[in-house]
């Protein structure tokens, strides 16, 4: 039984050395088991020689490829703590984590390098960046080989990776994964979904998110199975990589399933190959799912997962159990409860707050005992933030996060509940509801929407399906339509910022 990642890398280059992990099909560009644990142990070497201590935050600022892949890897394998930069986050939060991580190292691709400069700029301790070649990988600036071995070797406990939140209400965290938890979260997939060594999966989220990186990825590496890395996901040349690489499965959020089905072309698909799709990060529309299995005869697993648990905690099960459309599941390889305001579980079918603890929970927040001991209780329960409720088959139901809650008139309105509706109208492709003060109520109901490509619909046509759906007291007041929704690196919309996108002040 491997403890690490290292181990579980070398033991995957001990078992298939000449078996493909990871394809680009980008340039064709592929990498061997066994060339995955060379250029990991190199990595972690060189990292050696710039005399980086156990455990120190090495950034990597890099698009999905082989080598941003390998630089994770790489950072891991020699015992320091992997810190994935959000491209999207911008200057000015990149410049947080960097400091607040006290990354001296950031591995960086050329097209990162202005992002990066910029948020060095208000950094005041000295980093060293390594430019990676994408092609090639990291180009290290001493001249001396490194010792042919890591001087650490990790084990279950040791930090292996830093990835922040997206911080909708405040600074992100730095939420703090071991490798034993790293482990279990990668697990957590493979028995999860039955992956099996045979399988390739197709990474189209970035892997500097949790999904991407701890489901993808990670789910890939414990079941030595293949690995499809495209820079990004493309909409058109989504089916032709599937076909053209063989792919078995790949984890998207509910914006991609979205996007496929606004495509009007019929793609060719190997359905005895492609056995499933996993959808996580956000609650997917129940419409949504429908159409997508009865278009494209491929099934969606819906799950649930957290950066705080290394991605998965629920899953729905595999063909040809039956799932329960609008749940994400039952626990997978944790445990998971719903809790009330002293997380202590409440009766099946009562709403509260989803309580999850297991091998995978996170050592907690860098630098932040106090919201760490907030949110992992003395008897090991993670408090999610999400409220929900569990049927007597253990699936859980989720209405949405306490933050986002609408309470209008005193009555709890789940903003999910308004989504839904939203998205079963024709010409919605997105749809978030949000609070709005009010004198009268409290809050009120309204939501932000995005058309179809081609499509369109007025207010008071979208207003009427909803109180035909929901009646007029969940019915939100105003319907505002946006060119783009907000959105965090994992495609989940951003309900927090809305009412500022709207009225351009926070409420």
């Amino acid at each position: 039984m491997t403890t690490s990642i290292r181990e579980q890398l070398d033991a995957n280059a001990s078992t298939d050395a000449n078996g493909i992990w990871i394809t680009s099909p980008d340039d064709g560009a592929t990498v061997t088991w066994a060339e995955a644990a060379d250029h990991s142990r190199q990595i972690a070497c060189h990292l050696d020689d710039l005399g980086l201590e156990s455990g120190a935050a090495v950034a990597v600022a890099a698009p999905n490829s082989i080598w941003a892949t390998l630089c994770f890897t790489g950072i891991t394998y020699g015992g320091h703590l992997a810190t994935p930069l959000n491209l999207v986050a911008g200057a000015r939060v990149l410049s947080y984590v960097i400091g607040h991580s006290k990354a001296s190292v950031i591995l960086c691709a050329d097209q990162c390098r202005h992002l990066i400069d910029e948020a060095l700029a208000e950094i005041e301790h000295k980093v060293t960046v390594i430019r990676i070649d994408l092609e090639t990988g990291p180009q290290w600036i001493e001249e001396a080989d490194p010792k042919p071995e890591p001087q650490n070797l990790p084990a279950p406990e040791t930090p292996g990776l830093l990835m922040y939140t997206s911080g909708t209400t405040g600074r992100p965290k730095g939420v703090v994964l071991g490798h034993g938890n790293l482990m279990a979260a990668g697990l957590n997939v493979v028995h999860g979904h039955g992956v099996q060594p045979e399988d390739t999966a197709m990474c189209v989220l970035p892997i500097y998110h949790i999904n991407g990186l701890c489901v993808t990825v990670l789910g890939t590496l414990m079941s030595r199975s293949g690995l499809v890395m495209p820079d990004r996901f493309s909409v058109r040349a989504f089916w032709q990589q599937v076909k053209d690489y063989n792919v078995s499965w790949f984890s998207a959020v509910p914006t991609h399933f979205a996007y496929l089905l606004s495509e009007t072309s019929t793609p060719e698909i190997n359905r005895a190959r492609l056995r499933f799709s996993r959808s996580a990060s956000a609650p997917l529309a129940p419409d949504t799912h429908r159409r997508f299995e009865e278009r494209f005869g491929i099934k969606i697993i819906e799950t649930m997962g957290l950066t705080e648990t290394g991605a998965q905690i629920l899953s729905n099960p595999m063909p040809p159990a039956e799932g329960k459309i609008g749940s994400p599941g039952v626990a997978i390889g944790n445990e998971v409860i719903i809790g009330d305001d002293n997380q202590i579980e409440v009766s099946r079918n009562q709403t509260g707050e989803i309580l999850v603890r297991g091998s995978n929970v996170m050592q907690g927040y860098l630098h932040q005992p106090d919201v760490t001991a907030e949110t992992i209780t003395a008897d090991g329960w993670l408090r999610t933030g999400d409220l929900g409720h569990m049927d007597e088959d253990g699936f859980v139901f989720v209405t949405g996060r306490i933050k986002e809650l609408i309470i209008k008139g005193g009555e709890n309105i789940a903003p999910r509940e308004v989504d839904e509706v939203l998205l079963e109208h024709q010409t919605i492709l997105e749809a978030a509801a949000f609070a709005v003060p009010c004198d009268q109520y409290g809050q009120r109901v309204e939501s932000c929407v995005k058309f179809q490509p081609g499509q369109s619909a007025t207010e008071s046509e979208l207003l009427a399906h909803c109180v035909a759906q929901l009646g007029k007291f969940k019915t939100p007041d105003r319907v505002h339509v946006l060119d783009d929704l907000p959105k965090g690196p994992s495609g989940k919309i951003q309900r927090l910022q809305l009412f500022k996108l709207v009225y351009g002040a926070d409420p």
